[in-house]
């Protein structure tokens, strides 16, 4: 796909992961194929990603890749490149290293975590953000250590994280939905900050660390798209699924 400026675009799924804070009887494979509706998490988010006209996609796989690889054969859609983080186990920034080749290969990059269930009012207003770089941010949530937060400033996010610095002059505070738009230069960055993570030893560390560094750095200035009220939840242990199930799910559309 390419944008309005002629940039192309596309999105790296993040679904290396085992998931071990989720214990559910139903699946214990890649929280990816947890199924509501019929439809596993991945498969809704590439066809909401296609519905939008983003058809170069990549998808990080690790544990039980082979479930994933089978997934994908029964789908009626483009095939995703897929690129595996053989050690899956150890975190998020290794992944993000891992397919750092994806993110320095030019054009706008969507990064998203694959066990985000949600429908197009969350997709589109990232694929059709005016900005170069944007986060998605759900001023509706409930406080906690769990979500990560966004510092908001004038609508401009300041920071990024679980426990967020709250001496950063802010006048809101927003939950991550986890998903990323990064334009050409913020998404080389973003690579080469995750490099010098690993590289130090920090392979273990969640990828938003990365994010939130790239975001303080100040030198690529990030939007915060709203999408309150929009259906979604990040699935990460057993209550998420019930909720998916109970109130997010029923509120679901699917565009294509």
């Amino acid at each position: 796909m390419r944008t309005r400026t002629g940039e192309s675009m596309r999105a790296v799924i993040l679904a290396a992961g085992r998931g071990k804070r989720l214990e559910t009887r139903e699946r214990p494979g890649p929280k990816c194929l947890l199924r509501f509706g019929g439809m596993s998490l991945l498969e809704r988010q590439l066809r909401e990603l296609h519905a939008c006209g983003v058809t170069q996609v990549v998808v990080a796989t690790g544990y039980a890749h082979e479930e994933i690889e089978r997934e994908l054969d029964l789908l009626d859609l483009p095939r995703p490149t897929l690129v595996r983080n053989e050690r899956y186990e150890l975190g998020s920034m290794l992944t993000v290293d891992v397919v750092g080749p994806q993110l320095t290969a030019g054009g706008t990059v969507l990064l998203m975590d694959a066990d985000v269930l949600c429908d197009a009012r969350v997709v589109g207003p990232l694929v059709h953000a005016p900005s170069a770089n944007a986060l998605l941010v759900d001023r509706d949530f409930e406080p906690g250590e769990e979500p990560v937060k966004v510092l908001l400033r004038e609508g401009v996010p300041v920071d990024l994280a679980k426990r967020p610095d709250s001496d950063l002059p802010h006048d809101a505070v927003g939950e991550s939905v986890g998903f990323f738009r990064l334009g050409e230069a913020a998404a080389a960055a973003l690579a080469g900050i995750v490099r010098v993570s690993v590289t130090a030893g920090g392979a273990a560390l969640p990828h938003e660390d990365a994010v939130r560094d790239l975001l303080r750095a100040g030198e690529h200035r990030f939007a915060a798209v709203d999408v309150t009220g929009a259906p979604w939840t990040e699935i990460d242990f057993s209550h998420d699924v019930e909720r998916a199930r109970a109130d997010v799910l029923p509120r679901l559309t699917l565009e294509v």
